[in-house]
């Protein structure tokens, strides 16, 4: 059975200036719902989102504090702490990825050796994660986040290796299985897109780029030893030039479809 992760730390400056919006927000009477759609210049964001950051379980623009500087009557203190708190915080190393994956309203991905995990049948992450049934429906639930109907799901668009179509996980009969499960998973809101195996920058491991609902992104990086989640402006410029260097070498979604079939038919049957 793989050991059991250890739940994420929170960054204590995103916390502290959660604490003190929902201060005021609640000296204003105001529900998260209903702050949420006095946000950003009149836009709008979610309750849910509003939550996200009284938790201090993401991180807003300046442009969110501002608005709710002047909507909850806070007179510059929301942001002269984000200019303290927020403007250099980073997700810590051990930050939680799920409630990142769930408030995100898109998900691009590169996956190099697997199929990511949003998108595996059971048989095929039972394979992964040694037949632990907890861990595994674990990650089915976290596959949810794909057919939910409030919020909206995110848009998803996933990069495979093509050498994930050739790698024996489970035997032919889960490789047929989740090949053709790909396939029927594709939508307007969810491309699947290969990688022909060649060097490019993407070769260092997969990653993937979430984007939150005022445009933050924050990053998920896997290793051996456990998965990494950042949101320094570094890291996250590092890993945009290989995901355009990767996009770039991408097939067109209508033949990515075609080779995944293929290799099901040709390779798995």
């Amino acid at each position: 059975m793989p050991p059991t992760q250890k739940r994420a730390a929170i960054s204590p400056t995103l916390v502290a200036f959660g604490r003190r919006l929902r201060r005021y927000r609640e000296a204003a009477g105001l529900s998260q719902e209903r702050a949420g759609r006095r946000a950003n210049e009149g836009q709008g964001v979610t309750g849910q989102y509003v939550c996200q950051v009284e938790q201090g379980k993401t991180r807003c623009t300046r442009e969110f504090a501002e608005t709710m500087d002047r909507e909850l009557g806070a007179n510059g203190e929301l942001v002269e702490l984000w200019d303290d708190l927020v403007m250099d915080a980073a997700f810590p190393t051990w930050f939680d990825w799920p409630p990142v994956e769930a408030a995100a309203n898109e998900l691009v991905s590169f996956h190099l050796s697997v199929v990511h995990g949003l998108l595996q049948t059971p048989a095929y992450a039972s394979t992964l994660l040694y037949g632990a049934k907890d861990a595994v429906a674990a990650r089915m639930s976290r596959q949810e986040v794909l057919t939910r109907e409030e919020p909206q799901p995110p848009i998803f668009s996933l990069l495979l290796d093509e050498s994930v179509l050739y790698r024996d996980v489970g035997g032919p009969e889960v490789m047929y299985e989740q090949l053709e499960y790909l396939v029927s998973k594709t939508s307007e809101r969810l491309r699947v897109q290969i990688v022909p195996a060649r060097g490019h920058l993407g070769a260092s491991g997969s990653f993937t780029i979430a984007t939150l609902e005022d445009r933050t992104e924050v990053a998920y990086v896997e290793s051996a030893a456990r998965g990494l989640t950042l949101g320094d402006p570094e890291d996250l410029a590092t890993m945009s030039r290989t995901l355009l260097e990767v996009r770039s070498l991408a097939l067109p979604q209508d033949q990515s479809l075609d080779l995944i079939r293929r290799t099901a038919e040709e390779r798995w049957t």
